[in-house]
């Protein structure tokens, strides 16, 4: 465990039983020309590779914000700032950070933490106590049919991720004289609560269509070994292999179905970035042809006053940080610029005046458009899909955004 690990799980101990009361809306914490923000996010854990994403897509938008003047607030220019800490990928230490940073630091904006399952169980919390959260990282519906009124998300949520793969499949089928219901789906998810959703809403896709769904697999957490699904899905090959299993178990899966000579016309997953599947040193060829299920991507035309295009805030990470921005650090910028634009619009520091701006939203970003329904989803942007070609991401849908031709069919390297 690290120094700094060491020194929240100290901080943080007891939290769970404190009893705390709730609290009115109040005034967010300020100090001189400085408003702080806070969050509880992966810095270690399962999670710390998204994590470190987050964390720099939320300083980025900061320092970009502070560079250009910062907020104006009742005539008064004001500065950003974060306080983290680490909620080790754990829903209880999430929790209780969210808790620590509203009772015991004051903050009363916060940013959400990474995942779904996290996202999730600091809702409630900040539901609590009247704080708004916008958050870029957890895409579960089951977060947004719950009541809540304090958080927001700027992502689409996650029974959207992958049905432009069976939209796809269908149109191809078409193309081909087939039926799409004549189409046969392999459905592999992880079982925590976005794959779940994800699987849902290829449940939903499938009906849709008519499409059969012939193999319908649930992963561990800690997914090992996926020979079953994989053996599976070469006796009964199917049309379409759609598969949410987060980074370790999204490298495991192309590493795996490489090795087993698995294929098929329509191959789909989430967490291709995270996993690097283009990365030619660990999968080889592996990863070519496969969809890949984004939020976001640097050729999309959506722009806006402080990163300007997509592709100007792509170059501006990978210049900051020294690697292609993945959508989970994309979401967390637009997270903060929509924090900013909302401070400003309310003209006050209140929490509910704050919390009121947010919900009547309606901006463009780099990332894209933001409105949010009232239960504090994005209803304004689609989900996007790349294929690697080539070892690199190209943008094959939906159709009004692509800007590369779909392999079709995914041919085995």
């Amino acid at each position: 465990m690290s120094i700094h690990t060491k020194r929240v799980a100290a901080l943080t101990m007891g939290l769970a039983t404190a009893g705390l009361m709730m609290t009115e809306p109040a005034q967010a914490k300020v100090e001189g020309d400085t408003v702080t923000l806070g969050s509880a996010v992966s810095i270690t854990g399962r999670y710390a590779v998204n994590g470190k994403h987050t964390k720099n897509g939320y300083d980025l938008a900061v320092k970009f914000i502070n560079d250009k003047g910062g907020i104006t607030v009742a005539g008064k220019k004001y500065k950003l700032a974060i306080k983290y800490y680490d909620d080790e990928s754990t829903a209880q230490r999430a929790t209780q950070l969210a808790e620590r940073l509203i009772q015991q630091d004051g903050i009363k904006y916060l940013l959400g933490p990474y995942s779904s399952g996290m996202t999730k169980a600091i809702a409630p919390v900040v539901e609590k106590y009247g704080i708004p959260m916008v958050e870029g990282n957890g895409a579960s519906r089951s977060i947004f049919n719950q009541g809540f009124r304090y958080t927001f998300a700027v992502l689409s949520t996650s029974e959207q991720y992958l049905s432009t793969a069976i939209d796809l499949a269908a149109q191809q089928a078409k193309k081909a004289g087939k039926d799409p219901a004549s189409l046969t789906i392999a459905l592999g998810v992880r079982n925590e609560p976005f794959a779940l959703d994800i699987g849902a809403g290829i449940e939903d896709d499938a009906k849709r269509y008519g499409m059969k769904i012939i193999i319908s697999e649930k992963f561990p957490k800690e997914v090992s070994d996926m020979t079953s699904f994989l053996t599976k899905i070469k006796a009964l090959r199917p049309d379409i292999i759609v598969v949410s299993a987060h980074t370790v178990g999204g490298a495991l899966f192309v590493r795996q179905m490489n090795e087993q000579k698995v294929n098929a016309p329509i191959v789909a997953m989430t967490h291709c970035e995270a996993a690097k599947v283009t990365d030619r040193k660990t999968f080889g060829l592996a990863g070519e042809g496969i969809l890949c299920a984004g939020q976001w991507a640097p050729q999309l035309s959506y722009k806006d006053d402080i990163f300007g295009s997509a592709m100007d805030y792509a170059n501006t990470f990978e210049k900051t940080y020294g690697y292609v921005p993945p959508y989970q650090a994309a979401e967390s910028s637009a997270s903060v610029l929509v924090y900013a634009d909302a401070i400003q619009r309310a003209g006050s520091f209140d929490t509910a005046k704050v919390r009121d701006a947010l919900a009547a939203t309606d901006m463009q970003t780099f990332y894209g458009n933001i409105k949010f329904a009232p239960t504090g989803q994005n209803i304004a942007k689609p989900m996007i899909l790349r294929q690697v070609q080539d070892g690199k991401y190209k943008l094959v849908a939906p159709a009004a955004f692509a800007d590369t031709a779909l392999n079709f069919p995914r041919m085995m390297k």
